[in-house]
């Protein structure tokens, strides 16, 4: 995990650098594709996806190595062909795992997130998941396993086959030709963020689309079919916290309301929006029928409400920094401490950019329990031996607390633009 630490502290800023010049291209061509809000949610979900990773939260129900052993039919020297056809088994299960997340209930939980922006950016592609608690990926890499391929190179290539799907979530970069018919590419990309009847579930590959060729769920990108972004029924928050159970939480209630038990238990595997027919009766839940008229979600923010969130978004990123540059030397208690710091972080502010009344308190609570902390007799000691940290940690929660009272004297008006 230090080793992955280390790799985040170059491609974090790596990723920021590439959206600032998607931002500023967008203002040279005069087709800006971000938002304030709508850019840190996509930024502050790739955060907390870090954090799970970095910190092994989730259950392995089957682990790569086990299968390996149990399954290996060959074995194949260590050689730049043996690196290809690991590259195109992950390929493979990712397609899979991919086209599972939108075709059952239970799965798409794991991936809504992701589609949950209204707008399509290079921020939107860090826009990843920390509901997916229980690991069953390694199933997908099967033929990976009976080619007898080392955990190693998995282990080395999933990060780059991860990193590599970063590119083409932008809307500047047209067809690309002969391309379109080898890699996965912008224009394909968009269709499968696009919300359209034409587009959804389709364009579910990774790197090759020849996936989507093979298995029917290919789909050029229409002139006169512009994309439209999100999710059929909007998640109407910036919280990527809430947007990570949401979905979760509506198929707790439907099984509650059920009257039938089958009804109950079905509901979790039948196909993505299948709810039973007495629940949608009795609560019934919106979704957009015609997608070029959906309003955005947009609150109305005043300059402090702005500042207030560009403040909490840049100690975040200090946050992480420290975090990460320090992590081989952190034991498990600082590592969870910081984790909690970064999540309470997050939750509070966004929570506050939406508006809710609620959350004023909550991070007015946040920044005192910090200052208890910070000045506690136990957490003395830390003023000696880092009174740096201690110090910016301490002026952070008095500049929180200050933001929220601030803040507190005008919410955000919650209103929708149209798209």
């Amino acid at each position: 995990m230090e080793t992955y630490a280390n790799i985040l502290l170059i491609a974090i800023p790596s990723f920021m650098v590439l959206v600032l010049i998607e931002i500023l291209y967008g203002i040279w061509k005069k087709k800006q594709t971000y938002t304030l809000m709508d850019t840190i949610s996509s930024l502050s979900s790739g955060t907390t996806n870090l954090l799970k990773d970095l910190l092994g939260i989730g259950i392995i129900i089957i682990s790569y190595p086990f299968l390996r052993d149990q399954l290996a039919l060959i074995s194949m020297e260590e050689s730049v062909l043996l690196y290809f056809i690991a590259f195109i088994c992950i390929d493979f299960a990712s397609y899979w795992n991919h086209r599972l997340n939108h075709s059952i209930n239970v799965f798409w939980n794991r991936h809504v997130v992701h589609h949950s922006s209204e707008e399509f950016n290079l921020a939107c592609a860090l826009r990843q998941s920390i509901s997916s608690l229980i690991g069953f990926g390694a199933l997908f890499l099967l033929p990976a396993a009976f080619l007898g391929v080392p955990h190693k190179i998995i282990t080395i290539l999933a990060p780059l086959h991860l990193f590599g799907q970063f590119w083409y979530h932008t809307r500047h970069i047209g067809k690309l030709g002969w391309i379109e018919y080898i890699l996965v590419t912008p224009s394909q990309h968009r269709v499968h963020h696009a919300i359209n009847p034409a587009y959804v579930d389709k364009n579910l590959s990774a790197i090759f689309c020849i996936w989507d060729r093979l298995f029917g769920t290919f789909q050029e990108e229409l002139d006169d079919v512009p994309c439209v972004y999100g999710t059929l029924k909007p998640v109407q928050t910036w919280n990527p916290i809430l947007i990570n159970f949401q979905h979760l939480w509506g198929l707790t209630q439907d099984a509650w309301y059920a009257k039938n038990w089958g009804d109950k238990l079905k509901l979790w595997f039948m196909p993505t929006g299948w709810r039973p027919a007495d629940v949608a009766k009795r609560f019934p839940k919106e979704t957009i029928a015609n997608v070029y008229a959906l309003e955005k979600y947009a609150p109305v923010y005043t300059l402090k409400h702005k500042l207030t969130a560009i403040f909490h978004f840049v100690c975040l990123n200090a946050f992480i920094y420290i975090f990460l540059s320090s992590f081989g030397s952190l034991n498990l208690f600082s590592q969870m401490a910081f984790a909690v710091l970064i999540f309470t972080t997050i939750f509070g502010f966004t929570s506050l950019m939406d508006g809710h009344r609620w959350a004023f308190v909550f991070e007015i609570v946040r920044s005192l329990i910090g200052l208890c902390i910070f000045f506690h007799p136990t957490q003395a000691s830390i003023w000696t031996t880092d009174v740096v940290f201690a110090g910016a940690s301490t002026l952070y929660f008095v500049l929180t607390l200050v933001a929220t009272l601030w803040m507190a004297q005008s919410l955000p008006q919650r209103s929708l633009i149209a798209s």
